[in-house]
């Protein structure tokens, strides 16, 4: 492929604004029909972690179970 992507859109953008949607459209279905990258449960840990800053957890967890008790 000697084409550079700048040259390849040179060229798409002389297209028809139909046309280039439809190429659009091909290009988004192409890329979308790909497999998705795997993913790990561990990418979220730590996520949030500066909400529970300061928070001591048993103290949180008294209040939760208070909560309980008063709800009707």
């Amino acid at each position: 492929m000697s084409s550079t992507v700048e040259q390849i859109y040179a060229q798409v953008t002389q297209l028809p604004p139909p046309e280039r949607l439809k190429l659009a459209a091909l290009i988004l279905n192409d890329l979308t029909m790909s497999e998705p990258p795997k993913r790990s449960i561990m990418e979220l840990h730590g996520l949030g972690k500066e909400i529970w800053e300061g928070v001591d957890a048993q103290a949180y967890v008294n209040e939760l179970r208070q909560e309980w008790d008063h709800r009707p």
